[in-house]
């Protein structure tokens, strides 16, 4: 009898592996599809590929220029545009605005295969998180649904590899705290390699290393805060139905001084340093230490307002999507001549819209913002009962029923979203210069992370309008992600079209 029960257990498994694994496989192919589909469209540089396009191909040609970041994400369009170059397809249309006759397929094939990927990173982040495969699902579903990230993948800009690597560095991480002996360093490694990469591609990379420095902050001091208690203590409260008593970052205080100092100190440093090695080669002149100065005075340099651009954003706006982007605007008319930058007119069509938005999925963006203020409550409640249960009751009370601080792998994940949704954001408060929409990018994937925790705990609530509600935000998502579609992708839409989609006077 327990034989047969064990079987049929280790085939429900194995099914829900398999239903997990082809949803991610789902996801990865709707990923593809979207950044592959007509990549050649817009036969020009859009918005910043003016930099990035054109730094990349200057790499390749041996043309000294100023970087006014640091140069990794151009290494890695300049290995997709020379692979590009070499390749038997994309050469449908070809301009010479970066520097050298390319074809758009050179210098964006390599976003689009990278940023394709980015959804699955999300959800193994998230299944390290708690070990639960609704959530590692929803979480990669709900970024693969985000317009920002859709657009940022298809153009030659870097701020993908920028939350790429960062994210990477966390995942790396947090697994090196559940390893042991070589794989431990593996994963450190990895880390900082990941962590050194994403401050390689923008400065702002950082905000995720120090994510990571306050979230192993918050581990020591609740370790210390507890003290030694026995396992089966920090196990009450829980419901093991849903989610594992203890979490990878609990297991951060593990790692020993030298293994924290290589992974977050040491690798980075020496990775970010590298990766400046190429472009040195080429510019000797300024120096390293001197790049780093003229970069740091380019930037403070720029002002704000829409004097200097039209679409710079303040960052409390950035969780309302008050600001978006327009990264390509163009009417076309049957009666004009024909625009070599834009594809054809549809059929039957006398004029049309050809608009690229670079703005999320307006339901996530506001449902997640919504979802991060009640992981905030959430979090400050258990605080408060916290200290409240050790200001009011004795020590033997304390000791017979305690209310341990974070008591369960939930509480973790609660605190690891806000501390580093916070560490992506904060430091914007005190930058003066003008700061756009896609900064904000970061901060997204933990604010997606949270709205997936609430629709997971929904969607496997006894309570049926629970369910219901989990069944609507993803509804609302998806839904929402297929009507803006069109201003992702630049697809041709009429006046009425278009403006249907403007929601808010700030999008235009």
């Amino acid at each position: 009898m327990k034989f047969n029960k064990k079987l049929l257990n280790q085939k429900q498994f194995n099914k829900s592996n398999l239903g997990f694994a082809l949803g991610m496989l789902a996801i990865l192919l709707l990923s593809l599809i979207l950044r592959f589909w007509d990549l050649e469209r817009f036969n020009t540089l859009v918005f910043d590929e003016v930099y990035y396009a054109k730094f990349a191909n200057n790499y390749l040609t041996n043309t000294s220029f100023f970087n006014a970041h640091p140069p990794l994400s151009q290494y890695i369009i300049a290995i997709g545009i020379w692979i590009g170059k070499h390749l038997p397809f994309g050469k449908t249309a070809v301009n010479s605005e970066a520097g050298s006759l390319l074809s758009p397929w050179d210098y964006r094939w390599m976003n689009a295969l990278i940023g394709s990927f980015i959804p699955l990173v999300v959800g193994a982040l998230a299944y390290q998180l708690v070990r639960r495969r609704t959530y590692a699902f929803l979480a990669a579903l709900f970024i693969a649904c985000d317009g920002l990230f859709l657009v940022e993948s298809r153009y030659a800009l870097n701020n993908i590899y920028l939350v790429l690597f960062g994210i990477l560095g966390q995942l790396f991480i947090l697994k090196a705290a559940e390893a042991e002996g070589k794989k431990r360093w593996l994963w450190l490694i990895l880390a900082g390699i990941g962590f050194g990469a994403s401050a390689g591609i923008k400065w702002n990379g950082l905000w995720f290393l120090f994510g990571t420095y306050a979230i192993l902050g918050c581990a020591w001091a609740v370790r210390f805060i507890q003290g030694e208690r026995r396992e089966e203590e920090q196990s009450r409260e829980v419901n093991l139905a849903l989610i594992p008593t203890e979490s990878p970052i609990q297991k951060l205080t593990e790692l020993n001084f030298v293994q924290i100092w290589l992974s977050l100190a040491v690798i980075p440093i020496v990775v970010y340093s590298i990766s400046w090695i190429p472009h040195l080669l080429m510019n000797p002149t300024p120096n390293f230490w001197q790049m780093q100065t003229e970069i740091l005075t380019y930037h403070q340099r720029i002002k704000s307002g829409p004097d200097v651009h039209p679409y710079c954003s303040a960052w409390y706006g950035w969780p309302l999507m008050l600001r978006p982007i327009v990264y390509f605007y163009k009417t076309a008319s049957s009666n004009a001549e024909p625009d070599p930058v834009l594809p054809p007119l549809p059929p039957g069509a006398s004029q049309a819209i050809f608009d690229v938005h670079a703005m999320g999925n307006p339901f996530l963006w506001w449902l997640s913002t919504l979802a991060l203020i009640l992981v905030v409550g959430i979090l400050f409640h258990r605080i408060w009962v916290w200290v409240e249960t050790r200001k009011n009751s004795s020590v033997d009370a304390i000791e017979q029923q305690p209310i341990l601080f974070p008591p369960t792998a939930e509480m973790w994940l609660v605190l690891y979203l806000i501390v580093n949704w916070a560490a992506n954001l904060l430091p914007w408060v005190k930058v003066t210069r003008c700061i756009f929409l896609y900064h904000y990018m970061g901060c997204s994937v933990f604010a997606a992370l949270a709205l997936a925790w609430w629709t997971d705990r929904w969607l496997h609530s006894p309570q049926i309008r629970l369910r219901g509600m989990g069944i609507t935000i993803i509804f609302l998502v998806v839904a929402a992600f297929i009507f803006w579609m069109p201003i992702y992708l630049g697809l041709p839409l009429s006046q009425v079209e278009w403006k249907i989609r403007m929601w808010l006077p700030s999008w235009v």
